[in-house]
């Protein structure tokens, strides 16, 4: 993988950009107190590699893949590594209107693939290896909604980088070199109110998300006032533009009544990803939130670190030290 300088990441990251696919789960864990407990986590993490291949066999077409996050509480026992330069738990974000929550989670498994039985053989098998050393904080399986839309009717994920831009923008260079081809990852779980969703007219959608619904084409900034999804979410600091790579997923039961995204950032700085909520939850200015939020209620929220492949591999290899 390369970088716009031209320059090869100095170290083989994990499946970021692992492409989009039909179906996903978005596994979030809690590691138990003592040693024993994290060294079936390190032995489980280190043999990662060869759990996906072991699955995956069964349909090399089918794009299995399998991202792990760390986060801050269990880092240090985990990885008898220094934290991440920007790694802490996830900040509540509190606005006048509304909140992004803070949630437990020390694991996040992010499994992907374009086959929902896969996705759920490679997570049955993980678990069975964690066994008594984690619990499960939340579970969410996604899905492929048409043409990459979310469950409001909106296509999701438009503004990710792509080509050169991509690694840029979601891998740690040199600014953290014990931690290169590394990536911050955050995770919030939404439900929308879709009945009330629908009550609005299009065009009153259109305005909040700043998009067209039926063609994706982005529509004028507000000049001052209250600002859109997109504008709010766009990152620009002195000129430059900060992406992130969304890799989120709808969720739901028609017959429960749940109408939910999965959201999902990847970034190589942690920074952009709290700036982007702040700017929806307080508002820019201060006051005028999001309008996406007053449909869209957050139930999680968790930061981790996703370290570089070879950092994941080498944890079998560490002792077995109390938490």
């Amino acid at each position: 993988m390369t970088s716009a300088s031209g320059a090869r990441v100095p170290i083989e990251p994990q499946s970021v950009d692992a492409p989009l696919t039909g179906s996903a789960v978005f596994l979030v864990l809690t590691v138990r107190e003592g040693a024993e407990a994290i060294d079936t986590v390190r032995q489980t993490l280190g043999a990662l590699g060869e759990v996906v291949k072991n699955v995956a066999f069964r349909d090399l077409t089918a794009a299995l893949a399998c991202t792990v996050g760390i986060g801050a509480a269990v880092w240090p026992a985990l990885t008898e590594s220094p934290l991440p330069t920007e790694l802490h738990p996830f900040p509540p974000v509190v606005g006048a209107h509304h909140t992004a929550i803070s949630t437990p989670g020390d694991l996040l498994f992010h499994i992907r693939s374009d086959r929902r039985d896969l996705c759920f053989e490679l997570e049955r098998q993980l678990l069975d290896l964690l066994a008594s050393s984690v619990d499960v904080v939340d579970e969410t399986v996604g899905f492929r909604y048409f043409d990459i839309r979310d469950l409001l009717g909106f296509v999701d994920g438009t503004a990710n980088p792509v080509g050169p831009a991509l690694p840029d923008d979601t891998l740690v260079g040199d600014e953290d070199p014990a931690y290169a081809g590394g990536s911050y990852v955050v995770v919030q779980k939404y439900t929308h109110p879709i009945d009330k969703w629908h009550a609005l007219t299009t065009e009153q959608q259109e305005a909040i998300m700043g998009r067209t619904k039926a063609d994706n084409i982005e529509l004028d900034d507000a000049d001052s006032g209250q600002k859109s999804h997109k504008t709010l979410s766009t990152i620009v600091v002195d000129g430059v533009e900060h992406d992130i790579l969304r890799d989120n997923m709808p969720f739901g039961s028609p017959g429960s009544g749940t109408f939910g995204t999965h959201f999902i950032g990847y970034s190589r700085h942690l920074w952009v990803i709290e700036k982007m909520l702040e700017r929806m939850f307080i508002g820019d200015p201060p006051g005028l939130h999001d309008r996406l939020l007053d449909f869209s209620t957050p139930l999680t929220g968790s930061t981790y670190f996703v370290p570089a492949a070879p950092f994941l591999d080498g944890l079998a290899d560490l002792g077995g030290d109390d938490r």
